[in-house]
């Protein structure tokens, strides 16, 4: 029984970051690091990808090779993520095409409190520290600048985004999701997500799994030996690509969207903005307060 509740538990925790990867906000890796399923994940992914592990798997040691991939683990992380994600993919489809302004200010409320817990956690603050910091924000603001607003739908591209996405899916700091806005791809994926478009799907998890085999290795060393680096350039990557996020940023979903609800032609939904930009805001403060309470208890 103690057994079947913690992979429940740890499902439920897949759940958490399947929701955070699809809303461009707090990513799943944060959600994971939040959880203290973080590290556990970074390992597991790890000897997934290891050479030797699948010598065991092809020497018929199937009991071995489960063990060392934390399998069980896996397994039910994935079961929630799934989950999580084709419940809610129908959900972020209806209300940005319906109601883009306070979808996206309930985005960039959530961003900008995410961002200012997770500097508040970098300690010991060094000029090379802001140097890291604002190396990210001129990065994220510059692909910002320079992303159109429509990308190719061809399948090399959409193999791409899911390769770049899910590398960042399992960093705290920045979204896999907030990366297919930034393509100009997420509600392309979301779309699919929730009409099961299988070929879209198929291409999209066939990237995600070439991006894990191709950086998983270089993550694991990258956040063993520069963790705080890492993170500072991430979280200036964020703070840079708030441009893509603002609520007004794309006139022609706010007008098609007037349309859609009966809004007066040129409606800024401005106190709505402001609400769902609290909302955002607040969700993250309550998370951050569970999990110091969490950390607390423990």
């Amino acid at each position: 029984m103690t057994s079947i509740f913690k992979n429940i538990v740890v499902a439920l925790k897949g759940f958490a970051m399947g929701a955070a990867n699809v809303i461009p906000g707090v990513s799943g890796g944060t959600i994971a690091l939040l959880t203290g399923i973080f590290n556990e994940l970074i390992d597991s992914l790890n000897a997934l990808m290891s050479v030797s592990t699948w010598k065991m798997a092809l020497k018929g040691q199937f009991r071995e090779f489960w063990k060392t991939i934390n399998g069980t683990f896996l397994l039910w992380l994935a079961i929630g993520v799934v989950i999580s994600v084709f419940s809610l993919a129908k959900l972020m489809e209806y209300v940005l095409a319906h109601h883009p302004v306070q979808t996206w200010a309930f985005f960039f409320g959530l961003i900008v409190v995410s961002v200012i817990f997770m500097l508040s956690d970098i300690k010991g603050w060094k000029p090379a520290d802001s140097a890291w910091l604002l190396a990210g924000i001129a990065l994220g603001a510059f692909i910002c600048l320079l992303s159109p607003t429509e990308t190719t739908s061809d399948l090399w591209f959409i193999a791409l985004c899911g390769a770049i996405a899910i590398c960042t899916m399992i960093l705290p700091g920045i979204s896999g999701s907030f990366i297919l806005v930034l393509f100009g791809k997420y509600e392309y994926i979301m779309k699919a997500v929730s009409e099961l478009n299988v070929p879209v799907l198929l291409v999209f998890a066939l990237g995600c799994v070439l991006g894990i085999i191709a950086f998983s290795k270089f993550l694991h060393w990258l956040i063993g030996k520069y963790e705080k680096q890492t993170l500072l350039v991430l979280i200036g990557f964020t703070i840079g690509a708030l441009v893509k996020v603002w609520p007004w940023t794309d006139k022609a979903a706010y007008e098609a969207a007037n349309v859609l609800t009966g809004a007066p032609a040129g409606a800024l939904h401005v106190p709505g903005a402001i609400l769902w930009a609290l909302i955002g805001a607040g969700l993250v403060l309550v998370l951050e307060l569970l999990s110091a309470g969490s950390r607390t208890s423990s």
